[in-house]
C-alpha cells in the first residue's frame, strides 16, 4: 500500500488520539511507516468487541441487582478482568475468590478481605459492596 493510500477511516482508537503504525511504500518505492487512525474492517471489529464488553459488564450488573452473583463480578467485568487475573491481585487462591462470588458469602466478607478487592477496583468499600441500580 502506498503511503498516502493509509487508511484514515474514523475509529476507537481516534477518540484516544492513538495511531496505529503501519508500513507503507513511500514516492520513491521504499518501505516506511504511517500513522493509520483505523480503516473500515478493523473499525467494525473493534466496534463489536467494545459493544461484547458492554453487554458482559450489563449483564454482570442485572445479577448482581437479581441477587445471582456478589459485586465482584460487576466489578471485575468492569476491569476487564478474569478470576485468575482479580485472584493474582487480591493474592487469592481462584477457588477462593470464586466463592467471593456467591452473594451469602460475600455478604460475611471482613472489612480487610473488602478492602483488597476496594484497592484492585480503586474504589472504597461501600461502593463495592452495592452498585447504583444506574450504573
Amino acid at each position: 500500500m502506498k503511503k498516502r493510500d493509509v487508511p484514515q477511516d474514523k475509529s476507537n482508537l481516534e477518540s484516544t488520539q492513538s495511531k496505529e503504525l503501519c508500513y507503507a511504500v513511500n514516492e520513491k518505492g521504499e518501505y516506511t511507516t504511517a500513522h493509520s487512525s483505523g480503516w473500515e474492517p478493523k473499525t467494525i471489529a473493534l466496534d463489536n468487541a467494545i459493544a461484547e464488553i458492554n453487554a458482559r459488564i450489563e449483564n454482570a450488573r442485572q445479577n448482581v441487582i437479581r441477587n445471582k452473583t456478589s459485586p465482584l463480578a460487576y466489578y471485575m467485568e468492569v476491569h476487564k478482568m478474569d478470576v485468575p487475573i482479580l485472584a493474582s491481585y487480591v493474592g487469592m487462591w481462584q477457588w477462593r475468590v470464586k466463592r467471593h462470588f456467591k452473594p451469602k458469602v460475600f455478604a460475611k466478607l471482613s472489612n480487610k478481605i473488602l478492602q483488597k478487592y476496594a484497592d484492585v477496583f480503586e474504589i472504597t468499600i461501600e461502593e463495592l459492596k452495592e452498585i447504583k441500580h444506574g450504573d
